[in-house]
């Protein structure tokens, strides 16, 4: 067996001169690049695979479909938590209304990001941390649950929000927390609370449901168990195991499911399956967190 070479590029543009036969074009650089990036892989006529979160803005957000849209393109955007056992059924339950009405949903994000995160050998890490670059704890770290609330429960209104930076003041140009209190435009009320200010680790990511005819929730540090299931006329059944967090050294992030999304990729390009999360979805957690930034009430703390 020979070894296969696979060229490497650090520069988007001399990738995209080179002679390579490409389909797809995976964006997974720091967040505020990802719009100019998929805008302009879309200009050379391929579909793009981006990470979270789509862009920083709403405004980049539809210049991506928009340009997606005029190219015959996909845009798929990697959220990966949707792939957790623990999520698929929560969603089949809340689809099937096996809650009955949506009445209260609590999200509690509390992880570890201390300057192990947020410097490299004693410097600045290039781009954590920063506004232009990272964009904020909601944007980098905690997208993916913004993601999990919308995908099970729909559009958010009626928004009040208050965040703090605790630990963060020399490392980060915003919260390292925040408590948020929402409506759902469905029905029913919800609140998301986070910190990146936990000692040391990770504590948890956990979702609970408080619907009509039950009550379930969601836990582990990676909303990836089943804490809690008690529903009218319903056996919980037992789930596939979850797969492991992406280790990062010092500090995890959400479960390992990134191959489910290139899986995907495939499928929709080769079979003309659905997408799992197309940018429509994409720009909408993108809206959901700018507009839980616009309202923002009481003290921070800098």
């Amino acid at each position: 067996m020979t070894a296969c070479s696979v060229p490497f590029f650090d520069d988007l543009e001399e990738l995209l001169r080179a002679d390579l036969t490409l389909d797809v074009v995976c964006i997974c650089t720091p967040n505020g690049l990802h719009a100019v990036q998929c805008l302009r892989v879309l200009d050379q006529g391929l579909h793009v695979v981006c990470e979270k979160p789509m862009a920083l803005s709403r405004a980049d957000c539809e210049a991506v479909i928009h340009k997606a849209l005029q190219v015959s393109r996909q845009v798929f955007c990697v959220m990966q938590n949707r792939y957790s056992p623990p999520s698929i059924w929560l969603k089949e339950i809340i689809d099937a209304q096996r809650l009955g009405d949506i009445l209260m949903v609590q999200a509690n994000c509390y992880w570890n990001r201390d300057d192990r995160y947020y410097y490299q050998q004693g410097e600045a890490h290039p781009w954590h941390g920063t506004a232009n670059l990272d964009g904020g704890t909601l944007y980098t770290q905690f997208s993916h649950f913004i993601d999990t609330i919308y995908w099970l429960f729909g559009d958010l209104h009626n928004i009040e929000a208050r965040f703090a930076d605790f630990t963060h003041r020399q490392s980060t140009a915003f919260e390292d927390s925040g408590v948020v209190h929402f409506d759902f435009v469905r029905g029913g009320m919800g609140s998301l609370n986070y910190s990146t200010a936990v000692w040391n680790r990770n504590l948890e990511s956990s979702l609970t449901v408080i619907g009509s005819r039950g009550s379930v929730k969601v836990g582990g540090q990676y909303m990836n168990q089943v804490e809690y299931c008690h529903i009218a006329d319903y056996e919980m059944p037992t789930l596939p195991a979850a797969n492991p967090a992406n280790d990062y050294g010092a500090y995890q992030g959400s479960a390992a499911n990134h191959h489910y999304v290139i899986e995907n990729v495939v499928e929709v390009l080769q079979n003309g399956k659905s997408i799992k999360t197309n940018a429509l979805e994409g720009l909408k957690v993108v809206d959901i967190i700018e507009r839980i930034y616009a309202k923002k009430k009481g003290p921070y703390i800098q």
